[in-house]
């Protein structure tokens, strides 16, 4: 009977595995890499890059790499083993968390770096507006441009907001975490 739970285990571990894998690519990650965040999610104990190659039976240098992407987006960390010389890894077990900081931080650059550009392209299209010498139709194009982006500004600050709301946890308020539920085939 062990061996038949054992192998139950394996097989749901690995249904949900296929499907990070598979999605991973939200975040900028290829499913291989994907897959590796999966297997070490599971992992209720750090690996080392040898426990990842035996793992997922890919190289080496390979692992390295991938472990390299995933602690880039923050989804896996270098941990502290006492007694081990080499270097051993855990991945994210909080999925809000992991969600909030990846977001969080591009919605943030998205929102800044826009906001940016909105002022100066506004600023130049002020001078075209205020321009005597300018025709009527460049006017008229220049305060066109002007309105669409002050809507897109609307859009930036409420990103920067949304962002804001994230990183302080406040997004939990107006959202909050439900218990899961599994929902049972009978």
């Amino acid at each position: 009977m062990k061996k038949k739970s054992e192998e139950l285990i394996e097989e749901a571990e690995g249904a949900v595995v296929n499907s990070i894998a598979e999605t991973m690519d939200l975040y900028g990650i290829t499913p291989s890499t994907g897959r590796l965040f999966a297997r070490m999610y599971f992992k209720h104990k750090p690996m080392t890059l040898d426990d990842m190659k035996d793992d997922l039976g890919m190289s080496k240098p390979s692992m390295s790499i991938a472990v390299r992407n995933l602690q880039e987006i923050s989804i896996v960390q270098k941990v502290w083993q006492k007694g081990s010389r080499k270097d051993s890894f855990m991945a994210e077990k909080n999925f809000f968390k992991y969600f909030s900081h990846f977001f969080g931080n591009k919605w943030e650059r998205e929102a800044k770096l826009n906001l940016s550009a909105i002022d100066y392209a506004e600023g130049m299209l002020q001078q075209v507006i205020d321009d005597e010498e300018a025709d009527e139709e460049t006017i008229e194009r220049a305060k066109v441009d002007y309105e669409q982006l002050e809507d897109y500004r609307k859009y930036c600050k409420w990103l920067e907001r949304l962002a804001d709301s994230i990183d302080s946890g406040k997004i939990f308020d107006f959202l909050p975490v439900e218990e899961a539920t599994s929902e049972k085939k009978n």
